[in-house]
């Protein structure tokens, strides 16, 4: 749900800790979003993105929310330049789903409206037990216009989807996880230890294999089946000639643990 606040630069707290880079979304009182701060999500981002020394992304929120949404203090302003400013938060989205490394949504808190089609576009969602998440943007006489009515019927499947969203539904964790909106759902005083945990494990793996893999899966879906099955023997192809590939093999063959270097 769109929320209010009144800051106007510097909301996301980014850092880099063992090839794992971790973004705070931090604007009280709700973690809403504008135009300054889709700006520094497109500043922020792409480097990190690019980097080949950062092996897993994690977006997480402070306080009570992941992200409420848009802020309605904006949003009001029923205008066509209006929406053409808070659109680029389409290409947020699109920068985490095509980031070529794992990216984890940890919903700390409350994840509604732009901040559940946020979460839509990271390769992992975990939930703290305490959160909610959902689509209310039809009791504002809206629908989920960024990204959130194309990217939901492609998990939930359309019906579904289409229900959820006309019915403004918000979901408990446990109501989320069950529908497939999220992966796991963790007790609030387990979610900073197991999202530290999680992302370990996922930096830790062949990243540029994962970069490949999420390619082919999101490039493959709108295709053939006998298109898609070159697309992913290409990627086969490529795949073969990475360092972690030869790394992985040898390392079953050694009897030990791989060590991967996203190369």
């Amino acid at each position: 749900m769109p929320e209010h606040t009144g800051h106007t630069t510097g909301f996301l707290r980014p850092s880099i800790s063992e090839g794992i880079a971790t973004i705070t979304i931090d604007r009280p009182p709700a973690n809403a979003f504008d135009p300054a701060v889709i700006a520094e999500f497109l500043e922020v981002l792409p480097p990190l993105a690019e980097d080949p020394g950062v092996r897993c992304i994690v977006l997480r929120g402070t306080g009570r929310f992941f992200v409420a949404g848009a802020d309605i203090a904006v949003m009001r302003d029923l205008t066509e330049a209006t929406q053409r400013a808070m659109r680029p938060w389409v290409d947020v989205q699109r920068i985490l789903e095509t980031a070529p490394k794992p990216v984890v949504a940890a919903l700390n808190g409350h994840a509604l409206g732009g901040g559940a089609e946020l979460a839509l576009a990271c390769d992992m969602r975990v939930m703290a037990e305490s959160a909610t998440m959902g689509f209310p943007e039809i009791s504002l006489g809206l629908f989920p216009g960024a990204g959130g009515s194309q990217r939901l019927p492609r998990l939930l499947g359309a019906h579904r989807a289409a229900l959820l969203m006309m019915e403004g539904s918000r979901l408990s964790a446990a109501e989320a996880l069950r529908v497939g909106l999220v992966d796991r759902v963790v007790p609030d005083v387990e979610f900073d230890e197991h999202i530290g945990a999680t992302a370990r494990a996922l930096a830790d793996k062949p990243t540029r294999t994962i970069g490949l893999l999420k390619r082919i899966v999101r490039e493959g879906a709108s295709l053939p089946l006998e298109q898609a099955l070159d697309l992913e023997f290409a990627a086969v192809l490529e795949l073969i000639r990475t360092a972690d590939a030869a790394e992985g093999l040898q390392a079953f063959l050694d009897k030990r643990a791989p060590t991967f270097t996203g190369r």
